[in-house]
């Protein structure tokens, strides 16, 4: 068994779309980055390329790459379980945490948790997200922008 852990932050910007564990939740404001920044997404994806000792997001899929402009994180979510697959790994287990004031993603997780585990091949139950504030402290509490914390369950299939 393998721990890794993910950290992402972003800005939140008008003129984007909020895109949250892959989904396109309703704001006024959206996240900045190369990709979608679904800040979730990258969290997770850093915590399973951790765990399994292979660098992190930003080594796989350079935010100077036009390739990766815009793409759904979920798409890299993806590419990173079949790289855990092709070098001998499976995930056990996600859990996550949103820290954002709004707004607010309870009515959002349930499509989450299925996005993210039909992207890594497995079953939602093996995936946890929750969201919580920061009871306005800090550049989430003044709405500057959202972090999303990770930590993964790799399983070694070469053992």
């Amino acid at each position: 068994m393998h721990i890794g852990i993910g950290i992402d932050v972003h800005r939140l910007v008008a003129g984007r779309e909020l895109v949250l564990g892959g989904v396109k939740i309703p704001f006024e404001f959206g996240l900045e980055g190369h990709s979608d920044a679904d800040v979730l997404c990258h969290a997770i994806a850093d915590a399973l390329l951790g765990a399994a000792n292979l660098g992190d997001i930003g080594r796989h899929f350079p935010d100077k790459d036009p390739r990766y402009k815009d793409i759904s994180s979920l798409v890299l979510l993806g590419r990173v379980g079949r790289l855990l697959s092709e070098k001998g790994y499976r995930v056990g287990n996600i859990d996550a945490v949103l820290l954002a004031e709004r707004p607010k993603i309870a009515p959002y997780i349930t499509a989450m948790q299925e996005g993210i585990a039909s992207a890594l091949g497995i079953t939602p139950n093996r995936v946890s997200i929750k969201a919580t504030t920061t009871e306005g402290l800090g550049f989430t509490g003044r709405g500057e922008g959202m972090a999303a914390l990770a930590t993964a369950l790799v399983l070694d299939n070469k053992t």
